[in-house]
């Protein structure tokens, strides 16, 4: 299946999670084993060769990432939400689209020296993206960009990443 035909498959969702808010579903995506094979592979290439791991956003991310991991040979740090970690290396507060949230880095998910691709599914606002290079940045490690397979331009989500490079897939 072709990238484009892949992203089509991507439903919308009025007034979810609350209204006024068009939620994009990749349940479709995930279901399409050609559809996710051809994202799986385009995020892959975007990411670039010079990174040592992947840091996937919970939860969406997690999917995508563990794939892209798996074929490209990166192993990959889960950034969750509180609560859900024995050992937290760091923490951020952040707003989003329709409110606030909170990240976590599992302690010891990243090295120092290591240089990670934040991985999601759609770059909104930039917060969550920000909080998860943030997050890696406090580990000691060097982001390397973002990876994502919508990106939501009028949002400005670009404007928060400070140069961090970003490679969506489709912008809407």
């Amino acid at each position: 299946m072709k990238l484009d035909e892949a992203l089509d498959l991507v439903a919308e969702v009025p007034d979810f999670p609350e209204p006024g808010v068009l939620f994009r579903d990749l349940t479709p995506l995930f279901g399409s084993a050609a559809g996710f094979a051809a994202v799986v592979d385009a995020l892959g290439e975007v990411i670039g060769d010079r990174v040592d791991r992947l840091a996937a956003v919970e939860a969406r991310g997690f999917v995508l990432a563990a794939a892209v991991g798996y074929a490209r040979g990166l192993g990959v740090a889960l950034v969750r939400k509180p609560g859900k970690l024995p050992s937290v290396a760091g923490r951020v507060d952040y707003a989003l689209e329709y409110g606030t949230a909170t990240l976590e880095l599992p302690a010891g998910s990243v090295a120092g020296d290591e240089r990670v691709a934040v991985v999601d599914d759609v770059l909104a606002t930039g917060g969550t993206a920000a909080a998860t290079a943030e997050l890696i940045r406090g580990a000691g490690a060097e982001p390397t960009g973002v990876a994502v397979v919508l990106e939501l331009a009028a949002l400005g989500g670009r404007a928060r990443l400070a140069g961090l490079p970003v490679h969506a897939l489709r912008t809407l």
